[in-house]
């Protein structure tokens, strides 16, 4: 459930507008209590997939460090709270996944792309990463590759 205009994407400058949607640790992520921090949001295709697994493994790796800058650090994916719920107890991940089931999120930032796989074409989720300070969006990173990206995002987030 949103309050976001889901054919409106944001740009830098923009304000996050109040969302709500379902996370893992058994509450809602709640945009608006949000707006003091620094945000990290980073999207993936799908839980239990080795890039995204990769990519969650390396936010947590570096958890203290982002937490020490002042900075939250919440998982996207469409996948369902169960699904969440089993890819955060597997890979022991620290911070919450957030269910986007309904896409209001991922079209907020523009992030459901055409893509293909074996031939076949399909919407699904670019590999992004969007961090927010004081209720703005900041800086944002598209089709990420994983390598590397984690300790990029820090070394930003570090300079706010």
């Amino acid at each position: 459930m949103s309050d976001a205009n889901a054919n409106t994407s944001l740009n830098i400058g923009d304000t996050l507008p109040a969302i709500s949607l379902p996370m893992t640790g058994g509450s809602d992520f709640n945009s608006q209590d949000y707006q003091d921090q620094i945000l990290v949001i980073y999207f993936y295709p799908k839980d239990s997939t080795p890039g995204c697994t990769i990519e969650g493994n390396d936010f947590n790796h570096h958890l203290d460090a982002f937490h020490a800058a002042g900075c939250q650090i919440f998982g996207v994916s469409r996948d369902s709270m169960r699904k969440h719920d089993n890819f955060k107890s597997k890979e022991c991940f620290n911070f919450e996944l957030i269910s986007d089931a309904d896409e209001s999120l991922c079209n907020l930032l523009d992030v459901i792309k055409l893509k293909k796989l074996y031939g076949k074409e399909y919407l699904g989720i670019d590999r992004s990463t969007f961090v927010f300070a004081q209720g703005k969006l900041v800086k944002e990173w598209r089709s990420v590759k994983v390598k590397g990206h984690v300790e990029e995002v820090l070394a930003f987030v570090q300079t706010l």
